[in-house]
């Protein structure tokens, strides 16, 4: 019989599925690598369970422990799935941009979860990350997983997502783009793909108020680029170390309306029910169609599932409310 032992063993081999009507103008063939297929509908799920294994082998984390974390809410997902498989308790802290669904969604799987203002400084007492700091230093026997600086989180992707493209395109991929937040995705994906073929050009997905293409590109975190935005899961207001910038080739910038307008594209035209990211990585995608030609195999990555988004993205009032829809 053929079973997965428990809801874990179902992470990842996920399938890609070929864009049509949205990249017909495009020379290239563009693939997705698409993530909703993970049991927490998300890519996070790859990264949670390693940054667990890896906590629970040096002993950071032990039994009967307490989870926390600051999480846009697709992280959270993945170690709440993998703390109830092994026993642990969970308290996310998420900022208040996040949608209704996603804060629903964990507390659905037993987490405990905070709500913080969006529009602070990171080192704001009331910011998420400063909130989740100091919440693991007052819980006892509790483990603070810090996504954004956590080296397991790259190396999930280094060891499962970056082969699986490679042995899933026959080593024919010559582009993957990806919206970056914690900056584990790409890192690790792209440090795979280029030890197997240096001239694979690796794109970043970023907003409009993230620091990410302007230091990529001079070297200088502008202050004055951060603002608050709409788009969830891309973009930063600080620099994780997670973020190699050195295996990023470049970035292109998309808009909320953009990525927003495009996430309901994809639903529509090509049946594809996804998050906000995957509107704006799509956007990102045919904003570089100059680098493309007829022989290129471009992989886009789409982190997670629309279903969390159907109070916002998928809803037209909401839309003509932010003045994405006419």
């Amino acid at each position: 019989m053929q079973y997965a032992k428990n809801i874990l063993e179902t992470i990842g081999n996920t399938p890609l599925v070929k864009i049509n009507k949205l990249t017909a103008d495009l020379p290239c063939l563009v693939l997705a690598k698409y993530e909703t297929f993970n049991p927490g509908n998300s890519v996070k799920d790859r990264m949670a369970v390693k940054m667990i294994e890896d906590a629970e082998a040096d002993g950071r984390l032990k039994p009967g422990g307490t989870i926390i974390e600051g999480t846009s809410g697709n992280t959270g997902m993945g170690l709440a799935l993998a703390a109830i498989v092994k026993g642990y308790k969970c308290i996310f802290v998420m900022a208040d941009k996040q949608s209704k669904e996603k804060m629903d969604v964990l507390r659905a799987v037993g987490a405990e979860v905070m709500v913080c203002p969006t529009d602070v400084a990171p080192e704001d007492p009331r910011s998420y990350y400063s909130v989740s700091k100091r919440l693991a230093e007052e819980t006892p026997n509790a483990w603070y997983v810090n996504q954004y600086d956590n080296p397991s989180n790259t190396k999930a992707h280094y060891e499962s997502t970056g082969p699986e493209i490679w042995k899933q395109t026959e080593g024919k991929i010559t582009h993957f783009v990806v919206g970056v937040g914690t900056g584990g995705t790409v890192s690790g994906v792209g440090k795979y793909l280029k030890e197997q073929n240096p001239n694979i050009k690796v794109w970043g997905v970023d907003t409009y108020g993230s620091v990410f293409k302007k230091y990529h590109e001079t070297g200088i975190f502008d202050e004055k680029e951060i603002y608050p935005y709409i788009t969830e899961g891309i973009g930063e207001d600080i620099l994780p170390a997670n973020v190699n910038f050195d295996i990023i080739d470049g970035f292109t910038k998309v808009t909320d309306k953009d990525a927003a307008v495009y996430t309901q594209r994809l639903a529509k035209e090509e049946g594809m029910f996804l998050g906000n990211s995957a509107g704006a990585a799509i956007k990102g995608v045919l904003q570089l169609k100059e680098h493309f030609t007829k022989d290129d195999v471009v992989v886009v990555l789409f982190h997670d599932h629309g279903s969390r988004y159907v109070g916002k993205m998928f809803n037209n009032d909401w839309m003509k409310k932010m003045g994405f829809l006419d």
